[in-house]
């Protein structure tokens, strides 16, 4: 792709006004639509302790209607601005019904248009409000909803603070009957609170392969491979990288990337590759790179289902090694994570076994029962063949080998009904939860 200039470098009459975008702004604007104060005075859950971890309220689960719930925890001085990264895989407005691998009702997914946007849009503001300066938001969904969600998120998180629209390979390619491409690909939004926020930049280790294509030369005297890069840059500087250099001038339009007096210093360590027609080159080694920085198309990620791994059963579980790259890249050891949407609890799992707190919610008693089993057991070999006589229950989701005890929960009060089908639930599946 052709690298632009600044518009100010342009030299001939620009035929349309321009001007730097600051103004411009887009709301998506829809029946029922909230405004900011009404959903920031949500009335709070009621709160009720099923269950008392080991070390107190470190990492809290909780059962029931998460807008509710989120009101609550921003009362709570603990948890408002404190939480460094959000991880969400809400509905995706698929108008669809979900059962776990054994036919238990999961939850349902039929909030679509307005209502979804709403839905949705109530509970990013409240998470807003719950991240810290520094923290960052990870939205998961597919092509139904989330090119309103991106709007939307300009809308809350302003439009400066959008930082990757990631693209995941989801699955294996697939044979469509209907005259479309083969749909293999979700979204992930990804946006931060400020300017300012915690990013360790993730990498890819080389592979010889990639690093034979990629650094093609050797150098003679030491043996070591490296590539050639140019040392100029688009766009003209008045200072000393637009000053004249061992003779040559920039070529036209362009400057020098570093002082003349730097490039003569890595000249003199051997680093400037000379052509036989006096072109200067940067020379790259192969030995001082820390790997292949990640881009914003995932292939590696697909659904846990797609991939034999040990899953749950539950519904649109994802890949906890996708959640593991998001939590390391955005938060660090110690640090808060939130999953409001958590389902099986892969994003709990792997944030404990990274070592980061975490607080989770959902509202359906399967994502409650299947957590609280992940926790105590482990997971499963997924397939429609696998035999449970042949694939026995073995180790704990990324190689856990402590059962995870070191949290609490929680229900909203008012479910009452559904708090004592939750307490048979861990009777049941979590027998050491009394």
């Amino acid at each position: 792709m052709a690298t632009g200039i600044s518009k100010t470098k342009w030299n001939g009459n620009l035929n349309r006004q321009w001007d730097n975008g600051d103004g411009f702004e887009v709301e998506l604007s829809y029946k029922g639509k909230k405004t900011e104060p009404e959903i920031l005075q949500s009335e709070p859950a009621n709160i009720k302790l099923l269950w008392q971890g080991k070390d107190g309220w470190r990492n809290r689960l909780y059962y029931g209607d998460n807008l509710p719930l989120l009101a609550f925890l921003l009362k709570d001085a603990e948890i408002k601005k404190n939480v460094r990264l959000v991880y969400i895989d809400p509905p995706f407005s698929t108008r669809s019904v979900f059962q776990s691998r054994n036919q238990v009702d999961a939850y349902e997914d039929l909030l679509a248009g307005a209502n979804y946007i709403e839905f949705l849009r109530e509970r990013l503001i409240l998470l807003r409000e719950l991240l810290s300066d520094d923290g960052s938001i990870y939205v998961h969904l597919d092509d139904n909803m989330v090119f309103h969600t991106k709007v939307i998120m300009d809308e809350i998180f302003g439009k400066n603070n959008f930082r990757n629209w990631i693209t995941r390979k989801k699955s294996n390619p697939k044979n469509y009957t209907r005259k479309a491409y083969g749909n293999i690909s979700d979204y992930i939004l990804f946006y931060t609170k400020t300017n300012n926020y915690v990013w360790n930049r993730p990498m890819e280790n080389w592979t010889m392969e990639k690093a034979d294509k990629e650094y093609t030369y050797i150098e003679e005297n030491t043996g070591r491979r490296y590539k050639k890069v140019p040392i100029h840059a688009p766009g003209i500087r008045h200072g000393e990288t637009g000053q004249p250099w061992r003779g040559m001038n920039p070529p036209p339009g362009k400057h020098w990337q570093f002082t003349p007096k730097t490039l003569d210093e890595l000249d003199a360590k051997g680093e400037i590759y000379w052509s036989p027609t006096g072109n200067p080159r940067r020379k790259i080694y192969f030995d001082q790179s820390e790997g292949v920085q990640l881009q914003d198309i995932w292939l590696e990620f697909k659904d846990a289902h797609n991939q034999m791994v040990k899953i749950s059963g539950y519904p649109t579980e994802k890949n906890p090694a996708l959640v593991e790259r998001i939590i390391k890249t955005s938060s660090n050891p110690g640090d808060l994570v939130l999953d409001c949407f958590c389902g099986s609890g892969t994003t709990l799992a792997v944030a404990s076994e990274l070592k980061r707190t975490w607080v989770g919610i959902d509202n359906s008693q399967e994502a409650i029962a299947t957590t609280l089993k992940r926790f105590h057991k482990g997971l499963e070999r997924m397939g429609d063949f696998v035999k449970k006589e042949d694939e026995p229950r073995q180790g704990k989701l990324m190689e856990v080998h402590e059962p995870i005890t070191d949290f609490s929960l929680y229900a909203s009060a008012k479910d009452e009904g559904d708090i004592h089908q939750i307490m048979e639930i861990i009777s049941r599946d979590f027998g050491r939860l009394k």
